[in-house]
């Protein structure tokens, strides 16, 4: 800034003890720099420099001085530092609880994205089962938590909410395959490949079963979700998907996906956010504020 150079030019003097060695480090004559100094003397009423064979340096209003420049120097390298971050030009690390219906394609997809355009930034991507990703943030483990349908609500500051649909996935010849949407019951007839509890989009299939007096009842249960997508390959089996894990090239794995009518049954909600009352890092923030643009733009 132009207003601390005539500032910086004093430390200078002061760090180096020499008029001459202070003017080549700073690309000034010695007399360009001398007027200078006169010039603040002038200005404050007092000689701020001891002048001497050896060299100059500072008195004690010049002490007095010395401490108000550097103090200023520092707060404006601060000042500098936060727009730097918010351009994207620092590094920063962000750290981000979510589960398992996030890390499959989503977040991937976003973190390469923002790597692209900021590659001084670094993550930690944290898995967790339901309920324990809010909680995580509580000693600043994590900075962002993406997660669908939480448990600890309260603990959040929600940036998006929004609803998600839910898929059935079965081979790409089965006789539900051409059907534009399903019903829970029309699921029950074939074996059921469903995720285990507590996970999120378990219990949007259980409440949906138990608002038509079914109980699901599952050929196979498993945290894997690419397990249950996969075992639907190429057999009669179902598993189910949020919309954001639906795999973008399902066709390639012989695989067909039909919207699930949840009837009255909320389709649960995927929620990404920060921990109430914390100030995020810029990092942080900067990427949350994306997540929540994609996310806005893809289910809004």
């Amino acid at each position: 800034m132009r207003h601390l150079q005539v500032l910086k030019y004093i430390e200078k003097i002061a760090r180096s003890g020499s008029l001459r060695s202070a003017a080549e480090q700073l690309n000034i004559t010695p007399s360009a720099l001398n007027r200078r100094i006169l010039s603040i003397e002038e200005e404050l009423g007092v000689e701020i420099f001891e002048r001497h064979p050896a060299g100059l340096r500072p008195n004690i209003a010049g002490e007095i001085l010395l401490k108000h420049i550097r103090d200023q120097i520092a707060d404006m390298d601060r000042v500098k530092s936060r727009i730097a971050d918010l351009s994207g030009m620092r590094a920063g690390h962000i750290n981000i609880a979510t589960t398992r219906e996030v890390v499959q394609f989503f977040l991937p997809a976003m973190i390469k994205r923002h790597l692209l355009e900021f590659p001084a930034v670094t993550f930690g991507v944290n898995l967790h089962e339901r309920g324990e990703a809010e909680t995580s943030l509580l000693d600043n483990t994590n900075d962002i938590a993406i997660v669908f349908d939480p448990i600890h609500l309260d603990k959040l500051r929600t940036v998006y909410s929004g609803a998600q649909q839910v898929f059935c996935i079965m081979s790409a010849g089965h006789p539900l395959a051409s059907k534009k949407r399903l019903r829970i019951y029309d699921c029950v007839e074939f074996p059921l490949l469903l995720p285990k509890h507590p996970e999120g989009i378990r219990e949007v299939l259980d409440a949906t079963a138990r608002k038509i007096g079914i109980t699901l009842e599952p050929a196979l249960e498993s945290n894997s979700l690419d397990l249950l997508r996969l075992m639907s390959q190429d057999s009669e089996a179902l598993s189910f998907c949020l919309g954001i894990n639906l795999r973008p090239d399902l066709a390639n794995d012989r695989l067909a996906m039909v919207p699930l009518d949840t009837g009255n049954i909320p389709a649960g909600v995927l929620i990404a956010g920060h921990l109430r009352g914390r100030t995020l890092p810029v990092a942080a923030a900067r990427f949350l504020e994306s997540v929540n643009k994609e996310l806005s733009l893809q289910f809004s």
